[in-house]
Parts: structure tokens; C-alpha cells; sequence
């Protein structure tokens, strides 16, 4: 079957939507607009393929099935069962899962909401078929997600049905078998290197880089190595799913990868320092399993004693920030001594580092200029940038 464009609703980090509408926009994405956590555009099939395999940002790409007038559960029954041929979606040999957010009256649970459409679901096959589909938590043939929206005063409340094309979560890139303590998700890490504005012209550098992930990304950006190549979409079970056009963006994504910038410079260098030997073995890894290892330097030290590379650059970082790691009195001293080791050494660069205390990044002692809110695993922080004198 063919399918006409559609609603896709990207879900993505918080405070990210602007520069994730960029991205998908560059992707050849329509009628793009920022919403709270999630932008919302349209695609054709060959569209939502390209997203799913190149987009760095979002966590998930939702395709819309149908959007319905629901004051309550009795609006929402009935509007699952109409809201496509299910003949077709979910036969009863296929399973499924199903997802819910928001929330309305009488509808204020995720899982209560989930369970409903569930139902509505189950009752449809029996009724036509006799038989239901079976619900599998971990990989169903479909992922169905339900979103509940009261919309402005005035407005009828409605709920929004999609269908998850992504499966697992995009920001899972498999490159990384092992955590660290506190990980940075990587569609986070991508979308940080992407507020820089860093492009691969300059040297980049971590002197707190952990496991890698920031470093990883920008390689990763840089050489144009697209996140999707290297997993399997639930897309791929669909009954419309174009394994003809699947294909030629696949080739299209692995085709764009290359060994230097886009204009034919070398990249210029990356450099990763931390202080634990198994961590930075660890990010080494990552590396090597992302496909960038080779244009990547790593040294082991405190970061005090961090050497940077010949300058100007940027560096970023993302230090502890006593949420998970770390006692106050340590953080105090290590925020005090990161700020000295950065004005001796790294004049003429720029600081972007991720706050998630502003006491603690007080204690740099150095002035913003540029304060981005985002979300890190919850924690309402900072993506700040410090111009270095």
C-alpha cells in the first residue's frame, strides 16, 4: 500500500526542540514546529526513513494513525477502534504494546490509559476474528502510542494515536556495551555538540570526558557516521513498510560517511582526558565501536593537570554535579580548580560546560555568557558557555 504524507511527532530531550527542528528540517522534513519536548512535522515514507536513520536528536519518531475528539474513556474505546483498519495494522498472530502519555478527567494514569486502548483493541479482534493479538512488553510486531491533550481553554480535549516506528530508543546507538556511574545519553550529547556550533574546523576538547559520549558524538557529526545504520527499526514489521526505498536510504546514510570534513580538510583533533584508567579504556571502546577511534586522542590525568591541545578550540564537559557523583566538599574544590586550571591554560578557547548546580558552577569563578536550560536524566541544568580570556 501507499502511503500519503503524514504527522510525525519527534519526541526529544528538553530544551532541545529548536535545534531539533533544525536537524529534522536539513532532512527534508515539512511543516516543522517546536512543541515541548517533542517537534511535530510532516513526512512521506522516504522522509520518515531518512529521520529514522540519520536524525542525532530525537529519542523517537511517532507517526501519527489519528487524532479524535475524547472527553473520557468511552470517547477514547471508541475512537481506537476507528481510528484505522486494523484488519490490516494488527492482525492476531501479530503483537503489540501500547504507550500512553498526558493525561485528561477520568484518564489520569498512564497505564490505566494504556490498558484502555488495550482493550479497545482486544474487543475489535475478538469481534471480528474471535481471537486477539497477544501484548509483548519487550518487542512487539507494533508499538502503538497514545497521547492525551486537554489543548488550549475552549478547545475539545483529544487524543492522538501513532504508531512507534522507532522501536528501541534512537538514543541507544549501540556503540556503547558499558555505563559509566552517570552516562549522558548520547541524542543529548549530539544535540549539546550541535549548540556549539562546532563543525570539525577547530580543536575539540573534554578534560572531564568519562566514558566518552560528547567526543563520540562529534566525531560522529563531523564524519557524517549516521546513528541508525547499525540496528533494526519496528518499522520493518509494518505492513506498508517499502523495502525497495528502505533500502536506498540505507545507502543513501552509510554513503555520506567520510575520513575528513565535508570540504576535504582533516578533522581537527579531538582529545578526551580522564582520570580513572578504566573509565578511559572504556571510552577508548566506545570509540573504536562507533567506527571514529582513530581521530580520536585520549590521555589519562586529573584534570587539573589537563594540556590542551594548540588553540584556539572549544572545550566541553559535563563534570559531576553532586546529584549522583561525588561528595560537596570534593565537587567544591574540583569546580574551584577546573576554573584556575582553565584561565591559565586555555585562553583564547570557549567553555561549554552542562551545570546541574549553580552553586557548584559559581565556583568556577568565571561569568557565562550564553545559559541554554535542558534536562539530563530529570535534572533541570545549564549547557553554558564561557568565553576563556
Amino acid at each position: 500500500m501507499a502511503a500519503a504524507p503524514f504527522t510525525t511527532v519527534a519526541v526529544v530531550p528538553p530544551g532541545l526542540e529548536e535545534v531539533a527542528a533544525a536537524e529534522l528540517a536539513e532532512l527534508g522534513a515539512a511543516d516543522v514546529q517546536p512543541l515541548r519536548r517533542a517537534v511535530r512535522c510532516r513526512c512521506d515514507l522516504a522522509t520518515y526513513y531518512r529521520l529514522q536513520l540519520r536524525a542525532r536528536l530525537p529519542f523517537r519518531l511517532l507517526r501519527q494513525l489519528a487524532a479524535f475528539p475524547c472527553r473520557g474513556r468511552d470517547d477514547l474505546y471508541a475512537g481506537v477502534q476507528r481510528a484505522t483498519d486494523w484488519g490490516v495494522w494488527l492482525p492476531p498472530e501479530h503483537s503489540f504494546r501500547v504507550e500512553a502519555s498526558g493525561s485528561l478527567p477520568g484518564l489520569n494514569h498512564s497505564h490505566y490509559t494504556a490498558l484502555q486502548v488495550k482493550n479497545a483493541l482486544v474487543d475489535w479482534q475478538r469481534d471480528h476474528w474471535g481471537s486477539r493479538s497477544s501484548v509483548d512488553l519487550d518487542d512487539p510486531d507494533l508499538g502503538l502510542h497514545l497521547h492525551l491533550s486537554a489543548g488550549r481553554p475552549g478547545q475539545t480535549p483529544q487524543a492522538i494515536l501513532s504508531l512507534d516506528g522507532s522501536g528501541e530508543s534512537l538514543h541507544r546507538r549501540g556503540y556503547r556495551a558499558r555505563l559509566g556511574l552517570a552516562p549522558l545519553k548520547e541524542n543529548l550529547a549530539a544535540g549539546l555538540i550541535r549548540l556549539t556550533g562546532w563543525d570539525g574546523s577547530l580543536p575539540l576538547a573534554d578534560p572531564l570526558c568519562g566514558s566518552g559520549t560528547l567526543l563520540i558524538e562529534a566525531a560522529c557529526l563531523a564524519l557524517a557516521r549516521e546513528p541508525g545504520l547499525e540496528r533494526r527499526f519496528a518499522l520493518e514489521r509494518w505492513p506498508d513498510f517499502n523495502g525497495r526505498l528502505w533500502s536506498q536510504e540505507v545507502a543513501a546514510a552509510a554513503a555520506l560517511a567520510r575520513e575528513g570534513l565535508a570540504d576535504g580538510r582533516p578533522l581537527a583533533p579531538l582529545l578526551g582526558n580522564e582520570a580513572e584508567a578504566d573509565v578511559l579504556a572504556q571510552a577508548q571502546a566506545n570509540a573504536e565501536a562507533a567506527g571514529v577511534g582513530r581521530w580520536l586522542q585520549w590521555q589519562q590525568g586529573d584534570c587539573r593537570n589537563f594540556q590542551p591541545p594548540p588553540g584556539p578550540g572549544i572545550l566541553v564537559c559535563n563534570p559531576p554535579y553532586g546529584e549522583r557523583l561525588g561528595e560537596r566538599d570534593q565537587l567544591v574544590q574540583l569546580y574551584a580548580d577546573l576554573g584556575a586550571m582553565l584561565k591559565e591554560r586555555c585562553g583564547g578557547w570557549t567553555l561549554w560546560l552542562l551545570s546541574g548546580n549553580p552553586e557548584l558552577t559559581g565556583d568556577l569563578r568565571m561569568k557565562a555568557s550564553r545559559r541554554i536550560p535542558v534536562s539530563n536524566g530529570g535534572i533541570d541544568c545549564r549547557w553554558l558557555r564561557y568565553d576563556i580570556r
